[in-house]
């Protein structure tokens, strides 16, 4: 019997398999939304990554949900992927995650289903590191595996982490290398082994969590906060700059990206989400001084990606120190500039 690949199931996967940020703008547009609760602080306005909804004066409650189609081959390390992504947008709103629920679609007819249990069971490995409970889920009959979970967390109301509140002057910090869409992209398409892309896997699997490497004071000095995803490091800068009315300035060679990611960009290795970021972002952006390769690598739609931090100038640099304790690739990629047009300008 061939060796099941996860990747030759499905057509797209990760987080490149999101309806394009555009799209989803139109079609959100033409719906009649229920009248917002007075404790919602947080809600999908924005694009903020969760939603907050007050509980009392000391909590809140963080909310957020993620699933998609498999970005590896391997269903435990997919299962391990899909968690830490899911969890990702709790930690970008400075919360904690407390409780899990699954949501699991399988092919019943052409899977075993040992691979379901692999898949679960990567993704309670996560959990576990991160101290939070799976405490249910759902799952239906369905042709293509696709798989993640809703998150439910805390955080205090006052120490929300939003992509609204970046300031003049502060220092953009990024957390983790890019490069995981056009890394999968060749994974997919059997140029490349998971040994291969191996630095890429374990930074997926790897937890957003940073409070516990940050003293309260310096988690003070974070004033905003988004994780980078689907959308690419352009899409989501760009809601952030947009959310908070400030213009970004970034470097491209203060950019962390994964050792093989520009050799994959350059013979081609894309996704229809490298096409779709490009249109998403258009108008907003400034790359004229880039080559192709470089402005698909701020296009390239990540899964399980970094945070991306707007910091205070004043403490970046021993924030940037705690951090890369954990995370080695952290790096600080811009700063945030006053300005009417609110566009992120990246220079070579």
């Amino acid at each position: 019997m061939a060796e099941l690949r996860l990747t030759q199931t499905v057509q797209k996967g990760g987080c490149a398999a999101k309806v394009a940020a555009s799209e989803l703008r139109k079609i959100l547009a033409q719906v009649r939304f229920p009248a917002t609760d007075e404790n919602v602080l947080v809600d999908g306005g924005l694009f903020d990554d969760a939603a907050i909804y007050k509980v009392s004066s000391e909590v809140a409650m963080v909310q957020t949900l993620d699933f998609f189609t498999p970005i590896v081959d391997t269903p435990q390390i997919f299962g391990k992927v899909a968690a830490a992504n899911a969890l990702s947008d709790v930690y970008a709103m400075g919360g904690v995650p407390k409780t899990a629920l699954a949501i699991l679609a399988f092919p019943m007819s052409s899977m075993d289903s040992s691979v379901a249990v692999e898949v679960l069971q990567g993704a309670c490995d996560v959990l576990s590191e991160a101290g939070c409970s799976l405490v249910g889920g759902h799952s239906i009959d369905d042709d293509t595996l696709k798989f993640g979970l809703s998150v439910s967390g805390i955080v205090h109301p006052d120490k929300i982490w939003s992509n609204a509140k970046a300031q003049i002057g502060d220092v953009l910090i990024l957390t983790k290398a890019l490069g995981t869409g056009t890394l999968t992209a060749g994974l997919k398409r059997s140029e490349l082994s998971e040994l291969d892309i191996a630095d890429a896997l374990s930074s997926m699997s790897q937890i957003n969590s940073v409070l516990d490497l940050l003293s309260e004071n310096a988690a003070s000095h974070i004033h905003s906060a988004t994780d980078i995803t689907g959308f690419g490091l352009l899409g989501h800068s760009m809601q952030m700059a947009k959310a908070s009315q400030k213009s970004f300035a970034m470097g491209f060679a203060s950019l962390p990206r994964f050792a093989r990611a520009q050799e994959c960009l350059e013979k081609g290795f894309l996704t229809k989400a490298h096409r779709s970021n490009s249109q998403y972002v258009e108008g907003s952006v400034d790359l004229e001084s880039l080559s192709d390769w470089q402005k698909q690598l701020l296009f390239d739609p990540q899964t399980s990606g970094g945070l991306l931090l707007s910091v205070s100038k004043s403490e970046a640099a021993k924030i940037l120190q705690q951090l890369q304790t954990r995370f080695r690739s952290a790096a600080i990629i811009g700063e945030v500039h006053d300005s009417e047009n609110m566009k992120v300008s990246v220079r070579a």
